[in-house]
């Protein structure tokens, strides 16, 4: 088969209202694996080069429009104020381009499954054929409901009948039209202007085009796709549910197919703009979001949940939160930490156990082990951070830095009150309140001196369980010949 040409337009239909989602959201807009359904039906599209990229819109058009203009300047939008019907769509959307010569692909908003290398083989076949209509179809295990493609001998199609209207012969076709075309520019410009709306629903229907182009003379063929799953639409949020888990499983595939390890898809999540390099693996309870980026050998999961973030080669993350952070090689983050944006955690560093981090630079070697807020900092290499240390960087008004030098060894329990330098190779006392920077290679101690009030808790807490044990473990301290015996 030969390479298909570069359309003249692709129009994406996305102008529904889309009820049985029950949403304030336009349906197109809805989100599986990382992207809306309209943003995978584009990325399809973008697949083909087409000359230009149309998206028909209508419902919660300035969401839609808002989405285009964010996400895909490349789109121009068509508004259809009245929704009539697919044939009125595509009318509106080539009263804007005008009449193209070319090849026109006509998909929908709502198809998020489809794969461009399916939308190029429909353009093939329709080229090859020469067809002036070629309608995109597959075979459905039932296809109860759905309009039956009716050929003739020679494989070109005679008609499209709608299951209400179909013969019980039509009824055992299961050979369904999927609602995606690719038509000659000029030709469905010139049908577009004959389409009636002489039908129950009084509404201009594409499949009509198909009907007049072939009265005209010209031949109407199709294009027969063998996975019926990747042309299914979605209309409510059971399908959107459904169409995530196929669409997960095949990037789940494409991941493990070049090298990375899953360790269970079943609960493995993974947005379609992920990449990861061989020998990653990803362990079970794992979601990858957004741009996330996993190096070669890195180790994420069990139970992570890591958006646009970086893992570099050989590094480890366990039953952690990581967004927008940068995790070094062989770094290791976790169990139960969570990493917020900004954090920069060098070669070799550790994050432990329930430590959060915030904007903070923490460099090549230095360990942050357990029960620890670090924001708004800079701590230099193969430092040490003591357990239960928070980094106090508000002031109420103003978030301040705090800067740790390397070779720095701080103690449980310090607060380091920002702004505050500590320098190379200090030391801090634990329980220490650090509010003065700290000299290179000193101790810094900021704490009170103790003092024991002997006896308070007998004479301000009698008779309570704690004066009882401590009057016995006084006595017990005594020697045996001052001990008072009990009466007899």
């Amino acid at each position: 088969m030969s390479a298909a040409s570069r359309p003249a337009a692709v129009i994406v239909l996305a102008a529904g209202e889309g009820t049985r989602m029950k949403s304030r959201t336009s349906k197109v807009l809805h989100e599986l694996c990382g992207r809306s359904m309209l943003g995978h039906v584009l990325a399809a599209a973008r697949e083909l080069r087409p000359e230009r990229l149309v998206v028909v819109v209508g419902h919660r058009r300035e969401q839609v429009v808002e989405y285009l203009a964010r996400e895909a300047p490349d789109a121009e939008a068509v508004v259809q104020e009245q929704q009539n019907g697919t044939g009125h769509a595509v009318r509106v959307a080539l009263e804007q381009t005008g009449v193209l010569d070319g090849t026109i692909v006509v998909t929908n908003g709502d198809h998020p499954l489809l794969r461009g290398e399916t939308l190029g083989a429909l353009v093939r076949t329709h080229e090859d054929a020469g067809n002036a209509a070629t309608v995109l179809t597959t075979e459905m295990p039932d296809a109860t409901g759905y309009g039956r493609m009716i050929r003739a001998a020679d494989g070109a199609v005679e008609a499209i009948v709608e299951h209400k209207d179909a013969t019980a012969e039509q009824r055992a076709v299961n050979e369904i039209n999927v609602g995606m075309y690719a038509f000659d520019g000029a030709l469905l410009a010139d049908a577009l202007k004959r389409v009636t709306t002489d039908n129950a629903g009084c509404e201009e229907y594409l499949t009509d085009v198909v009907a007049i182009v072939r009265g005209d003379g010209h031949r109407a063929g199709a294009h027969l796709v063998a996975d019926w799953v990747e042309t299914q639409g979605v209309n409510d949020r059971v399908q959107l549910a459904r169409a995530s888990r196929q669409l997960n499983d095949r990037i789940l595939e494409a991941h493990m197919r070049a090298g990375v390890t899953i360790v269970d898809p079943a609960t493995t999540w993974i947005d379609v703009h992920v990449t990861a390099d061989r020998d990653a693996e990803i362990r079970p309870g794992t979601q990858l979001h957004g741009r996330t980026h996993l190096g070669e050998g890195a180790q994420v999961g069990p139970n992570c949940t890591l958006t646009d973030t970086r893992v570099g080669a050989g590094a480890s993350v366990a039953n952690a939160v990581c967004v927008e952070a940068e995790i070094g090689p062989e770094a290791s983050v976790g169990p139960y930490a969570y990493l917020r944006p900004g954090t920069r955690l060098g070669p070799k560093g550790k994050v432990g156990t329930y430590v959060e981090t915030k904007n903070a630079d923490i460099g090549e070697g230095t360990k942050v082990p357990h029960l620890t807020y670090v924001g708004d900092a800079e701590i230099g290499e193969y430092s040490n951070i003591g357990a239960s240390s928070v980094f106090v960087n508000y002031d109420g008004v103003r978030k301040h830095r705090s800067v740790i030098g390397s070779y720095v060894k701080t103690g449980s329990d310090n607060m380091f009150v920002a702004p505050v330098t500590v320098g190379d190779g200090a030391y801090t006392a634990a329980g220490s309140v650090i509010v003065q920077d700290v000299p290179p290679g000193a101790m810094a101690v900021a704490r009170a001196r103790q003092r024991n009030v002997e006896g308070w808790v007998e004479r301000r807490r009698p008779g309570t369980p704690a004066a009882d044990a401590a009057r016995r473990a006084q006595e017990a301290q005594e020697p045996p010949e001052t001990r008072q015996e009990d009466a007899p």
